[in-house]
């Protein structure tokens, strides 16, 4: 259990690594030889040239123009200034509102509950002192500050709710009056947005088989009927798998064969062989342009035979089109009705546009989707419960008493003070994060085999699983586990009568531990992201061993885009935390607000660098 000190150990910890990640970020933005990774808009949109192609040796690798060193902050200004309908034209409509959250958490909603908190409820706590008079009961500091303080029959606990009441009813307001802004701001972006065929589209799957004629035919003669005034056209899904790897392939072919191009180029006297074994590393070694040419023609009539057989085979037609209408009003009845009297025909919903849809997945039989559903349901239930026993674990590290009894032998190197500090206040938060790495890509992973067809889809999707993961195993088994690990002397020598008691009034004494979590996951981890560690890495390994051509340079950066999947779950952790703790234990607030400045800041910037990969319907 985490004392003051402990707390503020690691506070100064996690705040320093934050500045250190964000004054690393404005020195490596800055050199030449990391400009593709965080400029990779300006490459793509083709405004900006690499810095590396003019200067010395030293030059193309590190900035010696110590000039722009004295304005290396100069990000921060620019990202914070920057107008939101300029932010809109650059990262769309669903990236401002994102950022608006951040803005909702940190002024609208946690500032006043903190100012109120401070004001009336920390000093109603710590001046009771019903924790120094109970016995068998495990507590610290800044547990005198919570409600765990106050007394069973006390006219202060009326303090507390009041402030529930308060609380809850300025959040409602500040999210009624969010929400007509944003809903404003939604109609606006529609009514200012060009024309885009999705917008006049349907996604149409199941379509029963018909006898007598094809699935196009079909399609065409219902929509006819059904929808006369308003139907336009369609274009029926084909089972082109097959058919996109072996352009894939032929993409990496032709890609091989520019680099060898290239390098004749550079010695005309010689042409270059390669060898057609394993890696090029044994086989038998030919012309590698004459190779990679006749893989090519090869290949080019693979894929014309694959098209033709796409298009001639019934076998590859799908139950499914996207019907497109002569106006919005046409597709927008078409999408939100039932087309049959049968509710598992006919069934529609909304386009999404082409950047959007997920095409693999569209030759998915829509029988198939109920039985892949169900058994991602059953393996997410599976994966949420085991990863109990990882929490447990993370909760030992916070409980210094069992830590000495797995490994006594490290009693006095964990008596000395300051790991003693480290552990309580830093060890658990660290380690609940690595134990959740991977998680978001475990949960993308199942989305997609749920058969989702849009990347919009199957990110609210993994989004959804994420938070329910986090709410069951991060909230309620922290506080469960942690509290059987912190009271389980009082467990054994209390009345069954007591436990109730003694849980309810340790629950918000984990408060140590969120804010522990919050400073690991929110102040230094939110600041790590503006770094993107991950693709600086993968361009320069890229860039040093396989990249061959402009095109691999291209392919190499990586724009990156807002990971709303395991973003927006983090913000709803953050706002379930600050809320259910700002009457608790109001101590909580001020790293609450820490979190969303942070955040404020870097995703303003990040989100005017990102990519928009597609518009989600908001």
């Amino acid at each position: 259990m985490g004392s003051l000190s402990d707390i503020g150990l690691a506070a100064g910890i996690n705040i320093l690594s934050a500045l250190g990640f964000l004054l690393a970020f404005a020195i490596l933005r800055l050199q030449p030889i990391n400009d593709r990774v965080y400029f990779p808009k300006w490459y793509l949109k083709g405004i900006r040239n690499s810095p590396r192609h003019s200067g010395n040796v030293v030059s193309k690798f590190v900035n010696l123009d110590f000039r722009t060193y004295i304005r290396f902050l100069n990000w921060m200004p620019t990202a914070l200034k920057m107008p939101e309908p300029e932010l809109i034209d650059h990262a769309g409509l669903d990236s401002a509102v994102y950022i608006r959250i951040y803005l909702l958490g940190r002024l609208k909603i946690f500032v006043p509950l903190t100012v109120l908190g401070f004001c009336v409820l920390v000093p109603v706590n710590w001046t009771s002192k019903t924790l120094e008079n109970a016995q068998e009961v495990t507590f610290s500091e800044i547990d005198k500050l919570s409600i765990s303080n106050i007394g069973q029959d006390t006219q202060r606990f009326w303090a507390h709710v009041v402030m529930a009441y308060v609380f809850a009813f300025w959040t409602y307001f500040v999210l009624y009056k969010e929400y007509k802004l944003i809903a404003s701001m939604r109609l606006h972006f529609l009514a200012s947005e060009k024309r885009r065929p999705d917008q006049f589209t349907v996604l149409v799957r199941n379509v029963p088989p018909d006898p007598d004629e094809s699935v196009s035919e079909h399609v065409e003669h219902f929509f006819s009927v059904n929808h006369q005034d308003h139907y336009l056209t369609h274009q029926v899904v084909y089972n082109a798998n097959k058919l996109a790897s072996i352009v894939e392939k032929k993409k990496g072919l032709q890609n091989w064969l520019v680099y060898y191009e290239n390098k004749h180029t550079r010695n005309p006297a010689r042409r270059p062989t390669m060898k057609t074994g394993f890696w090029g590393l044994w086989g038998k070694t030919l012309d590698a342009i004459d190779y990679h040419t006749a893989e090519i023609e090869k290949l080019s009539k693979e894929e014309d035979a694959e098209r033709e057989r796409v298009i001639s085979n019934p076998k590859s037609i799908m139950p499914a089109a996207f019907v497109s209408f002569k106006s919005r009003w046409g597709a927008a009845v078409c999408a939100q009705t039932q087309q049959s009297s049968n509710p598992t025909l006919w069934l529609t919903e909304w386009a999404p546009e082409p950047r959007d849809v997920y095409w693999s997945n569209l030759a998915i039989p829509y029988v198939e989707l109920t039985i892949r559903r169900s058994l991602m349901a059953v393996a997410l239930f599976f994966l949420t419960f085991f990863f109990i026993i990882p929490i447990a674990f993370v909760q030992s590290l916070a409980n210094l008493e069992g830590i000495e009894k797995v490994v006594p032998f490290l009693r006095p190197v964990i008596e000395v003070q300051v790991v003693k500090s480290l552990i309580q206040g830093f060890l658990p938060g660290i380690a609940l994060k690595v134990f959740l790495i991977l998680l978001p890509t475990i949960l993308m992973t199942m989305s997609k085999i749920e058969g989702f067809t849009a990347l919009s889809a199957l990110e609210r999707r993994s989004a959804s699983k994420y938070y329910l993961f986090l709410f069951v195993n991060v909230f309620l088994g922290s506080l469960i586990t942690g509290t059987a690990f912190e009271q389980l002397n009082s467990f054994l020598h209390e009345s069954a009568n007591k436990i109730p008691e003694i849980v309810g009034r340790s629950i918000p004494m984990k408060a140590t531990f969120f804010i522990s979590y919050i400073m690991v996951d929110g102040w230094a981890g939110i600041a790590a992201e503006i770094i993107r560690l991950k693709p600086l890495v993968i361009f320069h390994l890229k860039n040093t061993f396989l990249v061959k051509t402009e095109q691999d340079r291209e392919q190499a950066m990586d724009p990156g885009c807002l990971e709303f999947a395991s973003s927006e779950p983090r913000i709803q952790l953050y706002f379930l935390l600050g809320l259910v703790y700002a009457v608790v234990t109001p101590i909580l607030l001020p790293f609450i607000i820490v979190f969303f400045s942070f955040s404020f800041l870097v995703f303003r910037h990040q989100s005017y660098r990102f990519v928009i990969h597609f518009n989600a319907r908001l």
